[in-house]
């Protein structure tokens, strides 16, 4: 028994690293337009394809959905998606990376952003064809891509700064009724507002004052929560910020003048898939920096030892406070394009299951990561749509999924890696 175990390691080993190896000296950029080749490919025959396959369209979700739906088309959607997705993007993948790694290289010549945005096209390019086959995808993709700008913002306070938070939901709720009021006051004739001030066309031009003033609210109340809580040590902020979090969603729904309990809607849809897109990209690049600079640096300081940052003249309560009213800025931001996107807001959407969604994204992602976070928001969401035709089901194998996680990978899966972009960019030429 020993030895058959014995020889299934060492065959599998060496399968793993040839095709590690395979794939070692291909760059992001042949990834990226193997992708699109792939989405490109399904957009023009994907319908004709599956139809010919028994299925009645192109899946939604790479074939996930279908095979728990419909058991007896499993094959179908397996086949499926190695023909339009897997096959295409290895091969386009592979066969490009010569030419993807020169172009790598003449792009070092120029500054770092033309290389970074050429990335970031060819992504977006690559979204807006696989969200474009249905609405249902650009709806998934939207609410994933707020998702991660969520995840990232309670990772500062979670992962950075080694704190135990539960007040997201709470900035959340600030953030989107902040910014609808902003948007829907203004722009909108609404029963609670009445008519517009400002004609709406403005509103698109106006709509990132709306997502600031979002965050900026979102701010103000974690001071609620900064100030008593940093005075000091242990669980008190789990606790504190537990109790904010009922006291925003308690106090929204006591407010008649947005709707009560009832919500509020009317949100012009300004949060397109573009405007996330570029808002979530925007996140990810400030708060990266953030955590790379000297507050940042500063930040990890006080999660491993507070007294000895404090004896090298770091101002750790400080230090907390503004880690904790940035992470709050960004997650009122999250949830203006979380109202905008949805157009309809209600307070009982940020309560207790937002909470055990984000927290178990920034988990499983892996702490003190930015590319924990991404990897955390976008299986967490894409997997809870995934498994939505299991019905009660799907809340029993995600918890599953996260105790494996926690009893094997304890930080998560993408831990204490730092995001650095020109490390992304670069070609992948093999050493001489």
């Amino acid at each position: 028994m020993e030895a058959t175990s014995e020889g299934l390691s060492t065959e599998r080993q060496p399968l793993l690293s040839r095709i590690r190896v395979l794939f070692s000296q291909v760059p992001l950029l042949s990834w990226l337009l193997g992708a699109l080749v792939a989405v490109a490919l399904e957009y023009f025959i994907g319908n004709s394809f599956a139809r010919s396959m028994g299925l009645r369209k192109a899946p939604m979700l790479f074939g996930f959905v279908i095979m728990l739906k419909k058991p007896m088309l499993m094959h179908s959607a397996l086949i499926y998606f190695v023909l339009i997705y897997l096959l295409p993007i290895t091969v386009v993948a592979k066969f490009s990376a010569a030419s993807m790694n020169r172009l790598a290289g003449k792009l070092l010549d120029y500054p770092l952003m033309v290389s970074t945005l050429i990335h970031l096209g060819l992504l977006y390019a690559v979204l807006h064809w696989w969200s474009d086959m249905s609405l249902y995808r650009a709806d998934v993709l939207r609410f994933t891509m707020i998702a991660v700008l969520v995840t990232l913002s309670l990772n500062l306070i979670n992962g950075y700064m080694g704190e135990f938070s539960c007040s997201h939901p709470g900035f959340m709720a600030l953030g989107a009724y902040g910014s609808s009021v902003f948007t829907v006051g203004l722009f909108a004739d609404d029963r609670l507002f009445g008519a517009a001030l400002l004609p709406q066309w403005l509103g698109p031009f106006f709509f990132p004052m709306a997502l600031v003033f979002g965050g900026l609210v979102a701010a103000v109340g974690a001071l609620a929560v900064a100030i008593p809580s940093f005075r000091t040590r242990g669980d008190y902020l789990a606790i504190i910020s537990l109790a904010f979090m009922f006291i925003v969603k308690s106090m929204i729904e006591n407010m008649e003048f947005v709707g009560g309990p009832r919500g509020l809607g009317d949100q012009p849809g300004w949060a397109n898939r573009a405007v996330v897109f570029a808002t979530v990209v925007l996140g990810i690049w400030i708060i990266n920096n953030f955590v790379r600079s000297t507050l940042g640096k500063a930040l990890n300081a006080v999660r491993d030892n507070e007294m000895a940052a404090d004896a090298m003249t770091v101002d750790t309560r400080q230090t907390k406070i503004t880690a904790f009213l940035f992470a709050a800025f960004w997650a009122g931001v999250a949830g203006g394009l979380y109202a905008h996107a949805l157009r309809y807001v209600n307070p009982g959407t940020f309560g207790i299951q937002k909470l055990a969604e984000v927290l178990a994204m920034v988990y499983f992602g892996g702490l003190n990561s930015v590319y924990g976070s991404i990897v955390g928001a976008c299986s967490i969401s894409l997997l809870g749509e995934m498994l939505r035709p299991l019905e009660l089901f799907k809340w029993i194998i995600i918890p599953l999924l996260l105790i494996l996680v926690m009893i094997f990978r304890p930080t998560g899966l993408i831990a204490f890696k730092e995001f650095d972009i020109r490390k992304l960019v670069q070609p992948k030429i093999k050493n001489s």
